[in-house]
């Protein structure tokens, strides 16, 4: 996992431009971005390729394509960890209010403006939506100008008509910071990148915040939605979905490498993480085609 210090990204959207729009494809090195946050509303589309999803308090993993909308300031890590030959992502960036405040008060942009306060959760499509929107992201790249806000309203406008997609912060709990407190958050996040093979006790990441225990248990529920030891063993079931798609190793070994010392309590887990076995996992991943 990555473990480089966040920040406030600044994006820069270019001369005569209102939003910015990035494409990498398989033959360039995809740089993870670290733990980070933006102004900006984020579209992402990913047709093939693998990596990690961690938005707010959600964490998962993914083999094939994905498409993501990301509301301001809602914290992220990078996505595509690997594309594929004929992969590519796809990121679309712009404030919520580039439209302008006039524009967006018009009843036909209701739906949009519900669109926009549900990214504040984060919102995955599913296969459905990515069939209709997917393409359309390759024109929007290719486009310029005016034609390219219009197609970026037409991708808002099937997103609000879609109803295959799942909130990724299911519990609720959007989890936006402000930048003063990003520091603070990236030192709990660094920490548990850097040892979540080990344990680690609520002493020892309660010190590293420079908190008492019982005020760093209130602070980080009270930031991510959950506690400190279900992010951690969230944290070790994502790196298990990775190595059981990338090695050979035995789903025991796997789960004592990802810092679980007791296999059991590694299976049940899973489980309820995955919504399926370890085994099964494996066994549907290994069918996926690179």
């Amino acid at each position: 996992m990555n473990t480089q210090k966040p920040a406030l990204e600044h994006i820069n959207t270019g001369f005569g431009s209102s939003l910015k729009v990035l494409q990498h494809s398989g033959h360039d090195m995809v740089n993870q971005a670290s733990w980070h946050i933006h102004p900006e509303v984020e579209l992402v589309y990913i047709n093939k390729g693998q990596g990690k999803v961690h938005i707010g308090n959600h964490l998962s993993y993914f083999n094939r394509s994905q498409l993501l909308l990301l509301g301001a300031n809602l914290p992220h890590h990078g996505f595509s960890d690997r594309l594929t030959t004929k992969g590519s992502e796809t990121i679309v960036q712009f404030k919520p209010d580039f439209f302008g405040e006039h524009f967006l008060s018009l009843p036909e942009m209701k739906s949009i403006n519900i669109l926009l306060e549900r990214a504040k959760k984060g919102v995955k499509f599913h296969r459905e939506t990515k069939k209709i929107v997917g393409p359309m992201f390759e024109e929007l790249y290719k486009s310029e100008g005016l034609k390219r806000i219009i197609l970026l309203l037409e991708i808002l406008s099937e997103l609000t008509s879609s109803k295959d997609y799942t909130i990724l912060n299911a519990d609720g709990y959007a989890l936006e910071i402000s930048p003063q407190d990003s520091n603070k958050i990236d030192l709990i996040y660094k920490h548990i990148n850097k040892n979540f093979e080990r344990p680690i006790s609520l002493g020892e990441i309660a010190n590293k915040a420079s908190m008492t225990v019982p005020a760093f248990c209130r602070y980080f529920k009270k930031t991510t939605g959950k506690t400190f030891t279900k992010l951690v063993n969230e944290y070790r079931i994502v790196h298990a979905t990775k190595l059981l798609l990338e090695s050979n190793s035995s789903i025991t070994d796997i789960s004592y490498e990802c810092g679980f010392n007791n296999f059991s309590h590694f299976n049940k887990l899973f489980k309820e993480f995955t919504g399926t076995s370890a085994s099964q996992y494996r066994k549907e991943t290994k069918l996926v085609v690179q």
